[in-house]
């Protein structure tokens, strides 16, 4: 007798972590562990706050590459893997497992997902959710790491000669400490699950 999928499925808890924020921008998340990496690639756009305007990549802990191939952005060496056809349950197997989540290549923000736990699938809990986490996501397009602490130093100091055209690029008003978890999980609700 053989188990299928769905006997096998467990609950993830996951720490999406920023790399190189002071102080940290990070995630706790839910999700299905047989959840496909191309819907996990949205889950991960909506709760750290992106817009999904660039190109992104799983890379697991073999170095494997995992994402949307496009045939404009082919390095030599470097093997696109499906993400549509690749379950997160083949590239995190234990706790402590993680892998890299890379978001836009030009600002080329890295992101830590870490199984921190493995629980019982609930079939009446509504996957992904976001439990927790700090911090907003960086503005789209701000230069990375070193462009976003850049910005934060220019809107902290209302006197610096670059305040008042770093408030208009933004548009609306900015608050780096701001989470907005409920609106997270009602995107999650709309476009995930």
């Amino acid at each position: 007798m053989t188990m299928n999928t769905r006997q096998l499925r467990s609950t993830y808890q996951l720490k999406i972590s920023l790399e190189g924020t002071k102080p940290p921008i990070w995630r706790r998340l839910l999700v299905s562990s047989d959840i496909k990496l191309d819907i996990f690639h949205l889950a991960l756009q909506i709760t750290m706050g992106w817009n999904n305007s660039h190109l992104h990549h799983f890379i697991s802990q073999e170095q494997k590459f995992y994402g949307i191939k496009d045939d404009d952005f082919e390095v030599e060496g470097f093997e696109m893997h499906d993400e549509s056809a690749t379950r997160l349950s083949k590239l995190l197997k234990i706790e402590k497992d993680s892998l890299i989540y890379e978001y836009d290549f030009g600002d080329g923000w890295m992101h830590k997902v870490l199984l921190e736990k493995t629980l019982p699938f609930d079939p009446a809990k509504k996957l992904p959710y976001c439990v927790i986490g700090k911090r907003a996501c960086p503005p789209e397009d701000c230069g990375g790491i070193w462009g976003y602490a850049n910005l934060l130093a220019i809107l902290n100091n209302p006197e610096h000669k670059e305040y008042e055209e770093m408030l208009e690029w933004l548009g609306d008003e900015f608050d780096p400490a701001y989470l907005g978890r409920r609106e997270i999980n009602q995107l999650l609700l709309e476009y995930c699950r």
